[in-house]
């Protein structure tokens, strides 16, 4: 998945990024012998952008090779070759070539700057979910959720509609749910506030680690699927894990809602997740010849086995997979 590499692309960390990684030769298909470069193409309407990397000298760092720019109008044109810092940071600010304000860079730079990927997999008493968080964090929804109170808080001031979607989906999944108690609490000179809330029909303050791990599962799934303002792609990794069947239904009509704005990708192992999608909504990833392929369903090649049988039970005969 790109978002891997652009933590890199983005804050110009690219060096980090690859030595934590385990250095360049750890991304290269079976090593340099096999692969001396990874490239990447990317398209965002009239506008685009590709590179390629390459390993350095001495294998240690790594190099960005015919970096590209793309404008429908104008085609695609050079912008770097040879640099360890993406050229797309300095392109992101400069004028358009007609004048106006924002440039191709600008526009792709804030297309992948844009993408979000959540990982709401740690659930444990001490996850940070579960803990005070500064009142202050909550201009952008963290990958693990961790800020996932003052962001709410954040929604029921400024954004009361999607606060009160996320409650009427919490409340489907949580039949004896009633509302966050979002009260920040003073430590020191800094205000914190945690994922309390109340059950129907008592005021008795519940706390975060009342919450199943499904549960405080499901409301940062809402959170992130509702949120006003989406980033332009949402990528989850598993959202299955610890749904009841009601909520893996719920959370595929949450999917299919937020993609009508923004692109959703779902990396899944659940046929129940699968049963609520179409077969054209699905990418199949496979292992051929040592490599990772990915392709497409056709509900028309699968028509007759959908007939009789339902898109996961497909998966688990092995008939989409193999």
């Amino acid at each position: 998945m790109m978002e891997l590499s652009l933590p890199g692309l983005k804050k110009s960390n690219l060096q980090s990024f690859i030595t934590d990684g385990g250095g360049i030769d750890d991304f290269l298909f079976n090593g340099p012998k096999e692969t001396n470069e990874i490239s990447a193409e990317l398209n965002f309407g009239l506008n685009g952008y590709r590179f390629s990397l390459a390993s350095a000298a001495g294998g240690e760092n790594v190099v960005i090779n015919e970096e590209q720019r793309y404008y429908e109008h104008s085609g695609w044109w050079d912008i770097g070759s040879g640099q360890m810092r993406p050229r797309l940071i300095d392109e992101k600010n400069k004028r358009g070539v007609s004048g106006s304000q924002h440039g191709v860079g600008y526009h792709v730079y804030k297309a992948i700057d844009s993408w979000r990927i959540y990982h709401f997999h740690d659930t444990s008493k001490t996850s940070a979910m579960r803990r005070y968080e500064i009142v202050e964090d909550n201009k952008t929804f963290r990958f693990d959720g961790s800020n996932i109170a003052p962001f709410l808080l954040r929604l029921r001031e400024n954004y009361p509609d999607e606060y009160g979607e996320i409650l009427d989906a919490v409340r489907l999944v949580i039949p004896f749910f009633d509302d966050f108690l979002l009260d920040a609490r003073e430590f020191g000179d800094i205000e914190k506030v945690r994922l309390s809330w109340r059950q129907k029909g008592s005021d008795y303050p519940m706390q975060p680690y009342h919450l199943s791990d499904g549960s405080i599962r499901f409301i940062c799934l809402a959170t992130a699927l509702l949120q006003p303002l989406p980033p332009s792609t949402i990528l989850i990794d598993e959202p299955e894990l610890g749904l009841h069947p009601y909520a893996i239904e719920l959370l595929a009509e949450l999917v299919t809602s937020a993609a009508q704005e923004t692109q959703v990708i779902l990396s899944t192992q659940s046929p129940p997740l699968v049963d609520c999608f179409k077969a054209e909504d699905v990418i199949v990833a496979r292992r051929e010849d040592g490599a990772s392929s990915f392709s497409r369903l056709s509900g028309d090649e699968l028509s007759e086995w959908l007939d009789e049988y339902a898109l996961g039970e497909l998966w688990r005969k092995n008939v989409i997979a193999r």
